[in-house]
């Protein structure tokens, strides 16, 4: 027996990416559902009549140009929202309505905080389990960056550094609300803390209002706060990590970053990248030590949207299940943002 699970929005990240030749599959919801053996792509829908064709060409499953004639059709247990955001909610809205189990919901969780707040109250209900696309936490190579950092192979975890460039010319706004969010979760995800936003340094008005200002002339803007985690004591205190995020426009090139400062050592962990540093006597200086990178690598497959398949189909077939990355976790990254100034509505 396999479950019936349907897509709302037939884009990039719902099947389109699928035909990237460089990127690990899968790596569309699309594709993830076709690759677990225990799911049914049942179904799709999108307002675009071209992606509704590619997609019914591809997949070789019925299409619709609205979501609720395809839930009152179809009848799927999961719903996969791969839509803008500022449709998350009533898409959410929808499949509680016409008893979905499980919605997979693209990030970032809605639009508003306002909207974030209401997913996640519906979440809370249990009349639907929503579950948020924060892939890193379904990616190998996080997990067992997470598995160093929590065991302090490599001391307590001192200070945090991300770093975000998505190219030269998107708004400082979109790179922090749409890849950002990326960010901020797994810096969440692998610390264990609450990320609070403090200052933010090098920004205009306009770097996050999305009215006209491109603020381009900024070409690095940083923020500063803290991971707030008051589960870890330390010295008998509530500990609190600094962290400080480069959010940068004006590069040809993209990166995604995150190093982790520790008491014996450093860890980066990114877009191709996954490096360990330890603390040993230095070769340079007598009485001093220096970090030297170890063997540890990561290859192969992350299996990231795999893994969140299988969690959503878990989440289905066992309704108490808490998903490793619930709408709870996607409330957080919205209340992060909107603290930064990056908010897109009313509240």
């Amino acid at each position: 027996m396999t479950l019936r699970a349907a897509i709302a929005g037939l884009g990039r990240i719902g099947s389109l990416l699928e035909n990237d030749t460089l990127r690990e599959k899968p790596c569309t919801h699309a594709g993830a559902i076709a690759a677990n053996p225990g799911l049914t792509l049942c179904a799709g829908a999108d307002t675009d009549e071209k992606r509704r064709r590619l997609f019914a060409e591809i997949w070789g499953v019925p299409v619709y140009a609205d979501t609720e004639t395809m839930l009152r059709k179809e009848r799927p247990r999961i719903l996969h929202i791969a839509t803008h955001p500022d449709s998350h909610l009533s898409c959410c809205a929808l499949a509680a309505r016409y008893g979905v189990s499980v919605a997979v919901c693209e990030k970032p969780l809605a639009d508003t905080l306002g909207g974030a707040k209401k997913i996640a109250a519906l979440h809370e209900s249990g009349t639907l389990t929503v579950l948020t696309n924060h892939e890193r936490r379904y990616a190998a190579d996080y997990a067992l960056a997470r598995e160093i950092l929590s065991g302090e192979r490599l001391g307590p975890v001192i200070s945090v550094r991300g770093t975000l460039y998505m190219g030269k010319t998107r708004r400082l706004l979109d790179v922090l609300w749409h890849d950002g969010t990326h960010l901020a979760d797994a810096v969440m995800f692998l610390s264990g803390g609450l990320l609070r936003h403090r200052k933010t340094l090098g920004s205009g008005y306009g770097a996050f209002r999305p009215a006209g200002r491109r603020a381009l002339d900024t070409r690095s803007v940083y923020l500063l706060g803290s991971l707030e985690n008051p589960t870890v004591p330390l010295e008998g205190k509530v500990r609190v990590i600094p962290f400080i995020m480069e959010l940068g426009a004006g590069r040809d090139h993209l990166v995604f970053e995150l190093e982790f400062s520790c008491g014996q050592g450093r860890l980066r962990i990114g877009n191709g990248i996954f490096e360990v540093w330890e603390s040993r006597e230095s070769p340079y200086a007598e009485g001093f030590r220096s970090l030297e990178k170890t063997q540890d690598r990561f290859t192969g497959k992350t299996g990231y949207f795999s893994a969140m398949a299988a969690d959503a189909l878990a989440c289905a077939l066992d309704r108490t299940r808490v998903p490793l990355s619930s709408a709870a976790d996607g409330l957080r990254v919205i209340r992060y943002l909107h603290s930064v100034g990056a908010w897109r509505g009313p509240v």
